[in-house]
């Protein structure tokens, strides 16, 4: 039992960095960006790339995949994104599905439709028990690793200048220009900032998840979930979401595995009857 809520608890975090930059974009930006697996796909695929072809450390490529993906976030953010703040969520949600299309195929062409594999260093792999707890040393550092992002993550948007700055855009962007802050600049970081979280998850997860094209749809809808059920007023509900609906995902493939994935979807259904505009968002879904 404990080592399925442990298993469930490293899910649920690894969830959370890949929904994470989804609730800010969501959330904070009010852009519905539904092209964000594409991103965690980006880094799935940097590291992929590094490990096998070019023999790099593992521990390097983590970095690389937030850094390659947020900068590839800030580049479309400026070239294409930017263009939508002001539209319709359909029309966001139409582009942003049109560019997760257009991932998967460019994928599919330049590295192929296998699932891709990677070999993790010696001292991540492997189980080893604790106090009666069958701990698995990946699952342990994905936990470690997500912990710290989401303190971290936390710190930024409520004690920075930077997050106060953020939320000044989003509440009255005229009045913030007004003030002297760059809302465009802003808005670019956060973007990128989202973007490179979702491919570092998108790295961490390569071992778990697994990766192949179409990664962005097959696990859209678990960020989605994520995101509805925990609110977007802050990240804390998107991270209590997460690491319930991990560790509902986990014990329900292992006690009643012939119900498959109809578990974290009755979890959602629940928490939305009783909370329809999230775990913690306040009324009026803000």
């Amino acid at each position: 039992m404990l080592t399925i809520l442990f298993d469930g608890i490293a899910y649920g975090m690894l969830l959370f960095v890949l929904a994470c930059g989804l609730s800010v974009t969501l959330g904070l930006m009010n852009f519905v960006n539904l092209a964000h697996g594409a991103f965690a796909m980006a880094g799935g695929y940097v590291t992929v790339i590094m490990m096998n072809r070019y023999g790099i450390s593992f521990y390097w490529c983590l970095p690389a995949a937030f850094i390659v993906t947020a900068l590839a976030g800030a580049v479309l953010e400026r070239l294409l994104y930017r263009r939508l703040y002001s539209a319709s969520h359909l029309d966001q949600v139409l582009f942003s599905i049109g560019l997760v299309f257009m991932s998967i195929a460019a994928i599919d062409y330049f590295m192929g439709g296998q699932q891709q594999l990677i070999n993790l260093p010696p001292e991540l792999s492997g189980r080893f028990g604790f106090m009666g707890i069958d701990i698995g040393r990946y699952r342990l550092f994905i936990i470690v690793i997500c912990a710290v992002l989401t303190v971290a993550l936390q710190l930024a948007l409520t004690r920075t200048r930077f997050g106060s700055q953020l939320r000044a855009a989003v509440d009255d962007g005229r009045v913030a220009r007004g003030m002297g802050i760059n809302v465009s600049v802003i808005f670019a970081l956060t973007f990128a900032l989202g973007s490179g979280l979702a491919g570092l998850g998108g790295a961490l997860g390569t071992e778990l998840l697994g990766l192949d094209p179409n990664f962005p749809l097959k696990y859209l809808i678990y960020f989605m979930i994520v995101v509805t059920v925990g609110g977007t007023s802050s990240i804390t509900g998107p991270f209590i979401a997460a690491l319930l609906l991990g560790i509902a995902d986990v014990a329900g493939k292992y006690y009643v595995p012939q119900l498959g994935a109809f578990i974290i979807y009755a979890v959602m259904i629940l928490v939305l009857i009783l909370r329809p505009h999230g775990l913690f968002s306040r009324e009026g879904g803000r």
